[in-house]
Formats: C-alpha cells, structure tokens, sequence
C-alpha cells in the first residue's frame, strides 16, 4: 500500500479501538489516534528511500538501514505479524519509561502522519526535515504533556504495525509467512491488489476516510458535542 494509505487505515483503527484503548480524556485520546496513524507507518523503516527513512534525513536514514539488515530486505522481519509487533512493542516499552524517550516515539508517529498526508495539509513544511521536525516534536510535547503518563504508547504501536502489515497483506507483494518465513521464504498474499492501483485509490482510501469520520463521531467527545447539531438537522428533514 501506498504511505497514505497506511496512514489512513491506522487513523482509522485508532478511532475504531477507543472503547479499548487504555486512555481517557480528549487529549490522550487525539495522541492515540495520531500515534496509530503514524505507527502504521513504521514497518517501511526496513527500506531505504522510504517515507520513513526520508522523514528526518541521517537520523531516520541511519536507523533504516539497520533495521533494513536486520530485517533480511524489505517486508521481511518488520512485516511479520508476529515478530514486527512484538519487536516495535518491545521498543515501545523501553521508551515509555521516560519521557524523554516517549517524546521521541510520540514525534517519530505525528511525524510520519504528516509526512504520509501532506497532500490534504496546507504549505510544504511537514515536507521539510526542518519543519516536520518542529510540527512533529512541537505537537508531541503538547500531546504528553497534557495527558496521563505514556504507558499506553506500546499499545499504539503494535496497533499502527499490525494495521500496517494487515494493509500489506492484501497486496500482490504480501506479507511474510509468520515465523515460516525465517526458515522457508514465502509469503502471503490475501488479495491480488496492486500497490496504487485503481483499487486502493477509489475504494480502500475512501472507506478508510469514512471510517475515520465514523468511529470518530461515534468514540470521541466531539461527537457528543455534535449530537444535538444532528438531531437538529435530522427533525428538518
């Protein structure tokens, strides 16, 4: 799938999972939200070029490179729905112990968000390494540090990757076997659809937009301050 896709499927699942998830009050829910969009974009930091590389310049490129190894290529090791959230979770829980750390994590997932949407935000800063590193640590700081402790944060990021693998697995170019693939290189491929192809675009894209909207009226509290506008507008019809 294409980066905005990822985006838009792991905002999407984070308004969908709300009821569930280990937060309360408006601001954490809005950092959940954003981290699982951003999150989602995270199993592409085993390629070079990527969005994920590219985002910060060295210091996302360094880290891709590495992971890329360790990883055996792209859509191996970090595309595995089992070893990939596990092994991002794993990270995840060794950040939240700080809240240095937690802010990186947290900038790390608003700024692969912008990056994968700037399409839809005014301007080209989130574009720029300079500019998206201040909208993207700027925004993590107001976030964490106007909401409870970021323990909840690895949830987020096994959602973002599992939402991203789950993505990845309905394309030609698949997914790795879980666990099998470490032995025996093979890979698997759910539905035949082609990265950016007409599929993607006019029917995932859509459907992730309408779910963001839905879930977000229905598990967030502007949807109950939106209730008695509906109401309205609904008797005149």
């Amino acid at each position: 799938m294409l980066g905005h896709s990822h985006a838009l499927s792991g905002l999407a699942a984070g308004t969908a999972t709300l009821p569930w998830a280990p937060v309360s009050g408006t601001v954490a829910q809005v950092a959940w939200i954003a981290a699982a969009g951003g999150f989602a974009m995270l199993p592409d930091l085993d390629h070079s070029g990527s969005t994920v590389s590219d985002m910060w310049g060295p210091l996302t490129d360094v880290p891709s490179g590495a992971v890329g190894r360790l990883a055996q290529g792209h859509r191996w090791g970090t595309h595995d729905a089992v070893l990939g959230p596990l092994a991002f979770g794993a990270l995840a829980v060794a950040a939240a112990g700080a809240f240095w750390s937690s802010l990186l994590l947290m900038a790390l997932s608003i700024g692969l968000a912008l990056k994968a949407l700037h399409f839809v935000i005014p301007g080209r800063a989130e574009n720029t390494v300079v500019g998206n590193l201040i909208l993207s640590w700027g925004s993590a700081w107001l976030l964490l540090a106007h909401s409870p402790g970021p323990g909840w944060l690895p949830w987020a990021v096994a959602l973002g990757v599992l939402t991203h693998i789950a993505g990845d697995a309905l394309t030609t170019a698949g997914i790795p076997v879980p666990l099998i693939w470490v032995f025996h290189r093979c890979r698997l491929k759910l539905l035949p659809i082609r990265t950016g192809a007409f599929v993607e675009k006019a029917v995932l894209v859509p459907l992730f937009v309408i779910a963001i909207v839905v879930f977000g009226y229905a598990n967030t509290a502007a949807g109950a301050a939106m209730d008695p506008l509906v109401t309205r507008l609904l008797s005149l019809g």
